[in-house]
């Protein structure tokens, strides 16, 4: 095959789409002829396996363009370059322009549909053997691109060497280069259709440099997961989290604790398999959740503006050692939550942001394209690539980090077209209205593929508005989540506590308000990392009264959280009343324990845990209003509430009462649902937790006079600021 002088024109230029169908060896007259492409090099050879000698190949373009004609040679060839660069020395390579695409037709066919559910393992970098040689596989989508090269430590960063082919109307390019291994440091040099150069992190590396370096790195993974880890799975795979305890521990990790030691560094991966699995194990909790791991340059976002999304933050480690991680947890029976940014991404002009000099994976209209809370850029949901992108990464830390389950951060900046936006700042839907039915379209579709593909997960929604259905199945009209967070409970629960006792009675029903939807979601109580942030102050501190009021008041709320239906989630610090609002850039305050009071809360969040995972009243059936029934909502002038949790078939029942107000209630006459012996489980006024230790002597004696609606009834004597958790004494 003879090489038109514009065809070589063009590979020089980097403009070629197609560099194989001119670089490489090709049948010609006579036999095979070689072309390589190495600028700055004084001789080029081929050398021909099986053959002593080598063939001396001759230029052909000033810029670079050696040719040799292997004589009486048939394809396919066996060969090496010998590339002489004078005083830079002599190398022998294999040739990447002698490989066939590492992607087939079906990859690509369901890549262009966005259906790849495992498009991870096909785009990105790839160590492997291919043709039987051992090299790495590159392919990035960017189909606006005039051409694309990869660039990196194995070419000196000089984007004229290795430059890849386009795979058609796909958009993808894609390359092997033989030798790279594991730990090279890379990134993509595109020249986009306005003919200007741009340097751009891999969309689908799964390692990255420590910020604020952005290059890729080539992974190889290695890690073996334990036995324990395959048990966990299968457990959890035949599960139903829906009618499980779950109680959620949200964790930053850079935050946690500190190495003291070695200059108050955060804990890696490894430290935190031990330190933080030892103790939430200890704790009772049943979950971790983690502020976004994935790769972020600004650690002040902590990790909610995301660059890479298929590598975890290189801060506190390797990604085999994060797998290490999720392994220790699971082996000691703790799931793994991860906190999952579908709904935005920041502007670093070397990530995704205009990625081949279009808006790629944005939309290109700034009334949908822009976020104005975040100044950060929104997914285009209705292009099939970007839904692939996103869909498969959360496939990915579900199947390859096994974690078991996503939190989705921002659902309703998704939902809404106008969001954060004024009139004229948005664009309505193709029905005038203000949904966003691309993002509607994807976030059932990713429920349905979650769920379908990874049984027993946990997939929730951080939904703030009233829309209808997320968390109910999408055969039935919803958007498919298992969960949503309970924003409305968390937001009428923390004003009321913050009121003076002598003002409650006027906000009673803001606690008892949250039943009158409680059953339309799946329901997760949140008390979360964005209630102790940007001047909120900490839970402790948005307590009403003096300090020892605000430590009742804590402990009481805790207790009411913990028996009112929903699973559970608090962040960290909140478990022993953080005194001081939460910071990414310190440790929690560790030195509060030395301090009763904080142990108490401490212990008293281990107790709720603990009788919470054995009480199926509190969890069985927890978005059932057969599960709950009011003994007594409206005493407002009392500052008392009570209700009953009941398990399936009400085998298991539960009383919760409280009085929120500054004095004990002598007397106080509640209705029971069963006869006999009732047993404290549970009073946050034990002098254990901080309080003062007023109770009923451990339980109590139902009586057959009728009372709250119910059969039975006793006296009961209700410590100020205290809840109560009274179960049937089985003994």
């Amino acid at each position: 095959m003879t090489a038109t002088i514009g065809e070589l024109d063009a590979v020089v230029r980097r403009e070629h789409s197609d560099p194989h169908a001119v670089l490489g060896a090709h049948a010609a007259d006579g036999g095979v002829v070689v072309r390589a492409y190495r600028p700055g090099a004084a001789r080029v050879a081929v050398r021909v396996a099986g053959d002593a000698g080598s063939v001396l190949a001759k230029m052909v373009h000033p810029g670079g363009v050696f040719e040799a004609l292997i004589p009486g040679a048939v394809p396919p060839l066996g060969y090496r370059l010998e590339v002489d660069y004078g005083p830079g020395g002599t190398v022998t390579i294999d040739d990447p322009y002698a490989f066939v695409p590492t992607l087939g037709e079906l990859d690509l066919h369901l890549i262009g549909e966005g259906r790849h559910e495992e498009v991870y393992e096909r785009l990105g970098s790839h160590v492997r053997t291919h043709q039987g040689t051992r090299g790495t596989a590159f392919a990035v989508w960017a189909p606006s691109a005039r051409a694309v090269s990869v660039v990196g430590d194995f070419n000196f960063w000089d984007g004229r060497i290795h430059a890849m082919r386009s795979l058609g109307a796909t958009g993808i390019w894609e390359l092997f280069l033989p030798g790279v291994e594991p730990g090279a440091r890379y990134k993509y040099e595109l020249l986009t259709a306005d003919r200007e150069l741009s340097l751009k992190a891999d969309p689908y590396a799964q390692e990255t440099e420590l910020p604020p370096k952005t290059a890729s790195v080539v992974f190889e993974p290695g890690y073996q997961w334990s036995r324990d880890d395959a048990d966990w799975i299968t457990r959890r795979q035949a599960s139903m989290p829906l009618s499980q305890p779950v109680s959620i521990y949200e964790v930053h990790l850079g935050s946690w604790r500190l190495n003291t030691l070695q200059g108050n560094r955060p804990l890696t991966y490894l430290e935190l398999a031990d330190e933080l699995c030892a103790y939430v194990n200890d704790m009772g909790f049943t979950h971790v959740e983690l502020l976004p791991v994935m790769a972020h340059p600004f650690s002040g976002s902590w990790g909610y503006q995301v660059t890479g999304y298929f590598a975890p933050t290189p801060r506190y480690g390797s990604p085999d050692e994060l797998r290490k991680f999720v392994d220790r947890m699971h082996e000691n029976g703790i799931g793994v939550i991860l906190d999952w940014v579908p709904a935005h991404f920041p502007r670093d002009a070397w990530a995704l942001a205009r990625f081949d000099g279009t808006a790629l994976y944005e939309h290109a209209d700034p009334r949908r394209g822009e976020h104005p809370d975040w100044g950060t850029l929104v997914f285009n949901y209705g292009r099939h690539e970007v839904r692939n992108f996103l869909i498969s990464n959360a496939l990915f830390w579900l199947h390859e980090y096994h974690a078991d389950g996503i939190r989705v951060d921002a659902v309703a900046s998704m939902l809404y077209l106008d969001y954060s936006r004024k009139a004229g700042e948005w664009v309505p839907n193709q029905y005038g209205g203000r949904e966003d039915l691309d993002a509607i379209a994807f976030l059932k579709e990713l429920n349905e593929v979650l769920y379908g593909r990874e049984p027993g997960i946990i997939s929730a929604a951080e939904e703030s508005t009233a829309w209808p259905g997320v968390s109910r199945p999408t055969y039935l009209g919803g958007l498919g989540f298992g969960f949503k967070w309970n924003m409305g409970w968390m937001h009428d629960t923390l004003e009321y506590f913050e009121q003076d006792p002598v003002y409650r009675r006027y906000h009673h029903h803001e606690l008892t308000f949250s039943l009158l939807y409680a059953f339309t979601e799946n329901f997760i109580l949140p008390l979360s990392h964005d209630e102790v942030v940007h001047g909120k102050g900490s839970l402790y501190s948005k307590m009403a009264g003096d300090r020892w009021q605000k430590l009742a008041n804590l402990r009481a709320m805790y207790a009411y959280m913990w028996a009112h239906p929903g699973k559970k989630l608090l962040f960290m610090g909140c478990e022993f009343a953080q005194e001081d609002e939460w910071s990414a850039e310190r440790s929690l305050d560790w030195h509060l324990l030395e301090r009763h009071e904080h142990a108490g809360i401490q212990s008293l969040v281990r107790d709720l845990n603990h009788v919470y995972r054995e009480e199926p009243a509190l969890y069985e059936i927890d978005s059932d209003p057969a599960g709950f029934w009011w003994l007594e909502p409206n005493d407002a002038d009392s500052n008392v509430m009570a209700f009953v949790r009941a398990s399936r078939g009400v085998e298991r029942v539960l009383v919760f009462v409280t009085n929120l107000a500054p004095v004990p209630r002598e007397s106080y006459r509640i209705g029971l649902p069963r006869s006999g012996r009732w047993r404290e489980a549970l009073n946050t006024d034990s002098a254990h937790y901080g309080g003062a230790n007023i109770g009923n002597f451990g339980g109590i004696q139902a009586e057959p006079i009728p009372w709250h609606g119910q059969q039975f009834s006793a006296e009961v004597r209700l410590p100020p600021l205290a809840g109560v958790w009274l179960v049937p004494d089985a003994g």
